[in-house]
C-alpha cells in the first residue's frame, strides 16, 4: 500500500518522530486504508548536505 518518504534535516528528537509518523498515518487511516499498509521512510539529512537557491542550508539556516 501506501510507501510515505519523508525528507527533512536531521536533529529532531525521537519523540517528534514518532508523533509524526503516527499523525501522517492517521491521513490515511482516514481515507480507509488499513493502519498496518502505511510505511513511512525517514529521511534526515545534514543541513551541509542539503541546498536551497544555490546554497547551503547550514550556510542559510545556521
Amino acid at each position: 500500500m501506501p510507501i510515505v518518504h519523508v525528507f527533512l534535516w536531521e536533529g529532531r528528537e525521537e519523540e517528534e518522530l514518532k508523533e509524526m509518523v503516527k499523525k501522517i498515518t492517521k491521513v490515511f487511516v482516514d481515507m480507509g486504508i488499513p493502519e498496518n499498509a502505511v510505511e513511512i521512510l525517514v529521511h534526515e539529512t545534514p543541513k551541509a548536505r542539503w541546498a536551497i537557491g544555490g546554497e547551503l542550508a547550514s550556510e542559510k539556516f545556521p
